[in-house]
């Protein structure tokens, strides 16, 4: 099945977890990051999913999943240790129309968590559809060794000048034409930038010739 790739907005919106273990702490920190509402339901969570509730980050509801918990959410993540309640999960959400993720169940998922390489606003998504969550591990880890380490700040200073740009300059070629140029990186400014690297590293290995007096 062919999947639609989208970023999708979802600061304040009310997304559910069900289950507070291993499986469920890392989407609760996903949906965080996108700033989302979460609400948790579980009998027990982990010291850290803990302390999120007790500090007001998140809301945690000490106890079973129940069907019609999901009333009003926008998504659900299934993340208990019972593939019978994933997929209990899964079919209400289903039938409520809110999108649903059960956690190493690719049959049960509208959509897959993919692996994510971020720096600042620049995000780049690998998913596998669930095929293969080791392999875009794998790939996220070799982009991440590539990308400069300046690159979000670069795309926000990108971002400014583009919006000047296109405040001044009328919609038409000329002006897509300077755009790609202006997103054109040769070398980027962070002194750990894989460009520099390279270059000190190929200084080290081929030093100049001494100078004679």
């Amino acid at each position: 099945m062919d999947l639609f790739p989208i970023f999708l907005k979802i600061a304040a919106r009310p997304c559910m977890v069900i289950g507070a273990g291993n499986l469920a702490e890392s989407k609760i920190d996903s949906l965080r990051t996108a700033h989302a509402k979460v609400t948790v339901i579980a009998p027990a969570a982990r010291p850290s999913i803990v302390d999120l509730a007790v500090a007001g980050e998140i809301e945690w509801q000490q106890r079973e999943y129940v069907d019609g918990d999901l009333a009003g959410q926008f998504l659900v993540v299934a993340a208990t240790d019972n593939a019978a309640v994933n997929r209990a999960v899964f079919h209400e959400a289903t039938k409520n129309n809110v999108i649903c993720n059960a956690v190493d169940d690719p049959p049960f998922c509208d959509f897959y968590f993919p692996s994510v390489v971020r720096r600042g606003d620049l995000q780049i998504a690998i998913s596998t559809a669930g095929a293969s969550p080791a392999l875009s591990q794998r790939l996220r880890k070799e982009i991440n060794e590539q990308l400069p380490l300046d690159a979000g700040d670069w795309v926000s200073d990108l971002g400014n000048l583009r919006r000047e740009v296109t405040q001044m300059e009328p919609l038409n070629e000329e002006r897509r034409w300077l755009l790609h140029q202006l997103a054109q990186r040769e070398v980027c400014g962070y002194d750990g930038c894989p460009s520099r690297v390279m270059a000190r590293e190929h200084a080290l290995t081929n030093p100049l010739p001494e100078r004679k007096s």
